[in-house]
């Protein structure tokens, strides 16, 4: 009974809130919550709850150790994220603290502790959207992912004091754990491309990373996500991410229900709720200042600070950890924030395109870190998006004589392609700052091979509104996406999976020398 509540809740709360434009983890929110009030009647187990908080338990460390495969240790080491992250966390409990020992008539230790579980932006959540929105790699998501990772040990040292808990002799061993790299490549190396990579996924984020973290009594989130930075230097990090996505992703939704079994709410709870999902505003507010004052452009900022303005399920831990009778209150406050922050970023472009005009009048007159290419060059065809699918077009048409340009919004990406000696260079489909200072000098025809969907018809109306005449081909992963495209502008669209077997089935036929078996002639 137990998987029989759970799955079909999941599919049909998911499948409800996708139907009015809204992402499926709201839907799992909402039914949590349902499940809390109906699981009983139909006899639900009583151990729901622990078996789902293992499962959430193993989604959150195979997503970390996904999102370490992306990271690099230079994106934390920026001075918006380092500073962002304490000057964020230092003004959220000088403000927040004090005005709950007002308002509620606290304590001043548990104010504070309040303060600290608010003051953090959820982890799962940013980085299952920027995920998904292929935006990861972007400056704006690599901003955001650091700041999140300094937050959470930042909220594992605050568990540490308050819980008394403390490291044992045995965390010694993790000065030891860079000397594991070449262990770990090595074994990549020999993983092959199949079951193994899964397993090995699985053994480093939950096993070696997980458990063997928490035997030193540390934490085991931030044990997958080192073992993930471990290899992200490896040229087969991404394909080990991938192998990981269907089976992490079925993970992550035990999380999301997880929170609405935390318990129903009291009027009390759903107030205190309610209060703190209206101070979601100050906290998305203040990371746009931060982000602004660092000499971010105003669209860096306003994407990092959307990714950024929701609470943290590490509230959650720390609530479990020193404050349970806040436990409810702030799961339930953690489900508004999810539900308000969800929708705004997945319309986050269209957003900062309505309102650019007034939020780039916070900019600083500076040379920006994230500035974008101006100049196309002698370049004839422009290609967006370099990663295989891209690289592939880029090398044809060099080899047929096209002088090629590629743009990427990964700046890491963009770099590995410079460094190979290909025309590169650093630039997002979706700034209008882009599409606002760049000179298309001889460009004859462009290449849209990014994935993202939003990305391509952004790029092609951007492309038509220039005043650009010439071809515009876009690869399309579904065919309910190729008439989106053409609408924007696109001049052919290519399914890349249909294509493909075709392209199969060609090679098929010349290789039986082009006629059926049957044929007499």
């Amino acid at each position: 009974m137990f998987e029989v509540i759970i799955v079909s809740f999941a599919f049909f709360f998911g499948l409800a809130v996708r139907q009015v434009g809204l992402p499926p983890l709201v839907g799992f929110l909402a039914a949590g919550f349902a499940i809390n009030i109906f699981g009983p009647p139909l006899g639900l187990p009583s151990y729901t709850g622990e078996a789902l908080g293992h499962v959430a338990h193993l989604g959150v460390l195979m997503l970390l150790f996904t999102v370490g495969l992306k990271l690099k240790l230079e994106q934390i080491a920026q001075p918006q994220v380092v500073g962002g992250a304490l000057l964020h966390f230092s003004i959220s409990v000088a403000v927040f603290a004090p005005g709950l020992k007002l308002f509620m008539g606290l304590d001043w230790n548990t104010a504070l502790l309040l303060a600290i579980a608010l003051s953090f932006s959820s982890t799962v959540l940013a980085a299952k959207l920027l995920e998904t929105k292929r935006e990861l790699g972007a400056f704006h998501g690599r901003t955001a992912i650091g700041i999140l990772v300094l937050q959470d040990i930042i909220a594992l040292v605050v568990l540490a004091i308050w819980s008394g808990q403390t490291p044992n002799i045995w965390a010694l061993l993790v000065f030891g754990v860079p000397l594991l790299r070449p262990v770990l490549h090595r074994l990549l190396d020999l993983a092959g491309h199949d079951e193994l990579l899964v397993l090995m996924g699985m053994l480093l984020s939950l096993v070696i990373g997980g458990m063997g973290f928490e035997a030193m009594g540390l934490s085991s989130e931030i044990g997958a996500l080192v073992m993930g930075v471990l290899l992200s230097s490896h040229s087969r990090a991404k394909e080990l991410g991938a192998s990981l996505w269907s089976l992490k992703e079925v993970f992550l939704v035990g999380f999301f229900l997880q929170i609405g079994l935390t318990g129903l709410p009291d009027w009390g709870a759903m107030v205190f709720a309610l209060a703190v999902g209206l101070m979601l505003a100050l906290k998305g507010l203040l990371f746009f200042g931060l982000m602004v004052a660092f000499k971010l452009r105003a669209r860096s900022a306003f994407l990092t600070a959307l990714s950024l303005t929701a609470y943290s399920e590490f509230g959650l831990i720390v609530a479990a950890g020193v404050l349970p009778e806040y436990l409810v209150p702030l799961a339930v406050a953690v489900s508004i924030s999810f539900l308000v922050s969800a929708p705004l970023n997945r319309y986050a472009h269209p957003l900062y395109q309505r309102y650019e005009d007034r939020l780039r009048r916070f900019e600083r007159d500076t040379i920006h870190p994230d500035e974008q290419p101006k100049n196309m060059g002698d370049a004839d065809v422009l290609i967006f998006g370099m990663g295989r699918t891209g690289s592939a077009a880029y090398q044809f048409m060099e080899e047929h004589g096209f002088k090629s340009l590629g743009l990427d919004a990964d700046t890491y990406k963009a770099q590995a392609h410079q460094d190979a000696g290909r025309n590169v260079m650093f630039a997002d489909a979706e700034d209008s700052n882009f599409w606002r200072t760049c000179n298309f000098g001889r460009i004859k025809a462009a290449l849209l091979a990014m994935d993202d969907l939003e990305a391509k018809l952004i790029a092609a109306r951007s492309l038509r509104q220039r005043g650009f005449t010439g071809p515009i081909i876009s690869h399309a992963l579904h065919e309910s996406h190729q008439e989106q495209i053409r609408a924007a502008g696109a001049d052919y669209t290519y399914l890349t999976m249909n294509q493909a077997g075709i392209s199969l089935a060609k090679l098929t036929t010349d290789a039986m020398g082009g006629k059926p078996q049957d044929d007499p002639s």
